[in-house]
């Protein structure tokens, strides 16, 4: 069968394309950033769709001899490039009458734990894009995970991997919070089995082990995974969640979507509960338990690196941003010194004025490319270019400063090699 897998890039959505070519399927994948998947998965045909704008003839071609549909796709909270309703309900709506156009019957939604209860935007909307559905005529199954994790970590997994790898304590806000964990994986081969012609529809299913666990077990489950001694759990008080939050939330709005933002802590507060059961009679599938998914996925080197650098990403980039704006605007403070610089090494006083102040506007803007998300890369290139130029510079008309006692040049050097570092890591997924 042709499936449709819209969000068919996130945690959720790879691991169902995943299942479906495994099992023989052909896979229609619809992200909004698709060129790191394609590389990934040849296998998928892609397509880039935003589900939140799509129009019904957009959806025209992606479902025509199409079997089913399967929606993994997700926000988190409002922003610039982010909209709830849109994604969660508007497009969602605009979908479900383009299936019931084409003739595609078949429709599972991914939803999330506690949506009809949890407060917050994402969770209302999350629920009136199932009942949108729900209220269609087509084959529907919602299905409403618990706290997913997965062989790849981005967004909350990333957080409970570092936090779990933090050296001496584990912190965590609602570290007593009770969780039911599942694997990515195990959703994959649910959706799948949701599929065959005898499968239920018409129904919500929540998925997740059958134990509840709290989140400093996890947190410890994931610490041991890692191969890392035990730690005790440090259960921060919630007033450092919501100031944490609010941070997160205004950073998102520069682009940088970090798992610590309001929605997030929200629905750890709340806590992720979810009622096994009725999956287990209807399917007969049992989600694995953390200990099983842990045991059968077994940790590498990568997994403990990915987890100490993750929390250091931000600090080495928001550092780095600080750094050279700052550099810029002392460069402009202290104009007059520098300028003596450069007229002792033969520069003209108006050069020399003209490169000490260009030099400053050109590190404060890469400094400021950096701050956001879209123009880091961009930011990033230009502070290894401009460090590279200083040196140059300094080499061929003042190599004196190579001998200064405090190092002036030799120290703009760690300052390129950190950019080569945040070059590195910079992807989210």
């Amino acid at each position: 069968m042709r499936i449709v897998v819209l969000g068919a890039s996130g945690l959720i959505g790879a691991e169902v394309c995943a299942h479906l070519l495994a099992c023989g399927h052909q896979v229609t994948g619809v992200a909004r950033h698709i060129d790191r998947a394609i590389r990934r998965t040849p296998q998928v045909r892609w397509l880039k769709i935003d589900l939140a704008t799509a129009t019904a003839a957009d959806w025209a071609s992606p479902l025509t001899d199409a079997a089913a549909v399967i929606n993994c796709a997700g926000a988190l909270q409002d922003g610039p490039a982010d909209s709830l309703a849109g994604v969660h309900l508007e497009g969602l709506t605009r979908l479900a009458q383009a299936c019931q156009a084409a003739g595609v019957r078949r429709f599972i939604q991914i939803s999330a734990a506690g949506v009809e209860t949890a407060p917050g935007a994402f969770s209302r909307t999350k629920a009136d894009g199932d009942a949108a559905l729900a209220a269609t005529d087509l084959d529907w199954v919602i299905l409403r995970p618990g706290l997913v994790l997965g062989r790849a970590a981005y967004g909350g997994s990333a957080l409970l991997r570092a936090l779990a790898a933090f050296p001496f304590v584990m912190p965590a806000v609602h570290a007593q919070a009770v969780t039911q964990v599942v694997a990515a994986s195990d959703i994959g081969r649910l959706a799948e089995a949701l599929l065959a012609p005898d499968a239920p529809r018409r129904l919500v299913l929540e998925v997740g082990a059958p134990e509840p666990t709290p989140l400093a077990e996890v947190l410890k489950g994931l610490r041991a995974w890692m191969g890392l001694k035990p730690a005790p759990v440090l259960d921060l008080p919630p007033v450092l969640a919501r100031l944490t939050g609010g941070v997160a939330d205004a950073l998102a709005w520069l682009g940088w979507k970090s798992p610590m933002r309001s929605t997030t802590l929200g629905q750890l507060a709340h806590g992720v509960r979810v009622r096994p059961e009725p999956l287990l009679a209807e399917m007969g599938l049992a989600p694995r338990s953390l200990a099983d998914q842990l045991a059968q996925t077994p940790a590498g080197v990568q997994e403990l690196w990915f987890a100490r650098t993750y929390l250091l990403k931000p600090l080495l980039l928001g550092g780095l941003s600080l750094f050279w704006i700052t550099s810029g605007v002392i460069g402009v403070i202290s104009q007059q010194p520098a300028e003596h610089l450069l007229t002792s090494a033969g520069f003209p006083p108006a050069l020399a004025s003209l490169a000490v102040l260009g030099g400053a506007a050109a590190d404060v803007l890469v400094g400021g490319l950096v701050a956001f998300r879209r123009t880091a890369r961009l930011g990033l290139l230009g502070m290894i270019g401009l460090t590279l130029s200083y040196v140059a510079g300094a080499a061929i008309w003042r190599p004196d400063l190579w001998l200064d006692p405090l190092g002036p040049m030799v120290k703009t050097l760690p300052a390129a090699i950190l950019a080569l570092v945040a070059l590195a890591i910079l992807e989210d997924r």
